[in-house]
């Protein structure tokens, strides 16, 4: 290949791909800025309202006797707090998500993953009150994939920043809090690094492929003119 057609291949080719260059120190400069001015991400400890354990008269095995399954095959049980009282939050192998049984009474309440979810939320906001805006069961363009934990309930509290948080009951904590300064840097970031303008992940992942690859064989095609076109000693 002749250093004439090196050049023009680099030239155009370079042209073509600068825009992979231009996202990617795009998607740096934003990054250091949210280094600068989104805390850090919720630590994964359990919240709640407390407890008082003197209260306590049902055993494990008397909660789950309390469920309506037959013979319901237990694959974790954890001890809460919501609103003082002590309930036990119960995973079976068929069930869909946490049962809840009270460990004073033995009641069943089907409403209480919610209600617990709301006073992580509300205690995590300094006892700010929040409404319930979605049950997230698949990431999304906001609760993207690395926050790794489904599913969440989201909450809102309707105030002037557009304050809003994820709430796991199966962690007992917030997995993601933001608004909307956090939200709009989030965003700049997300489509600047991974394209996330484009709705198909497949088209998204070609995408960066090509441009990738593209950058890659610029820098080859930089290399090769270099060698092409060095002086020769006499």
């Amino acid at each position: 290949m002749s250093p004439r057609l090196i050049r023009k291949l680099h030239r155009w080719l370079g042209l073509a791909f600068s825009v992979s260059v231009l996202i990617a120190s795009g998607s740096g400069i934003i990054h250091n800025v949210m280094t600068r001015t989104q805390a850090p991400p919720p630590q994964a400890k359990p919240s709640g309202g407390g407890m008082d354990v003197g209260a306590i008269t049902l055993s494990v095995a008397g909660a789950v006797a309390k469920l309506p399954e037959t013979d319901p095959k237990v694959q974790a049980v954890n001890l809460r707090g919501i609103g003082g009282r002590p309930w036990y939050q119960i995973y079976t192998e068929g069930a869909h998500g946490p049962q809840y049984v009270s460990a004073v009474d033995g009641r069943v309440d089907p409403a209480m993953d919610e209600a617990y979810a709301a006073e992580i939320a509300k205690n995590f906001l300094a006892g700010a009150e929040v409404r319930k805006t979605g049950f997230i069961t698949a990431f999304n363009t906001e609760y993207l994939n690395i926050f790794r934990i489904l599913p969440v309930y989201r909450f809102d509290t309707g105030d002037a920043l557009q304050t809003r948080v994820y709430v796991s009951t199966t962690t007992g904590s917030v997995t993601r809090h933001t608004d909307r300064q956090r939200q709009f840097e989030a965003a700049i970031f997300t489509n600047f690094h991974k394209l996330g303008f484009i709705p198909d992940k497949n088209l998204r992942d070609l995408v960066l492929t090509v441009l990738t690859s593209g950058t890659f064989l610029v820098a080859c095609l930089g290399v090769a003119l270099f060698v092409a076109t060095r002086p020769k000693n006499r």
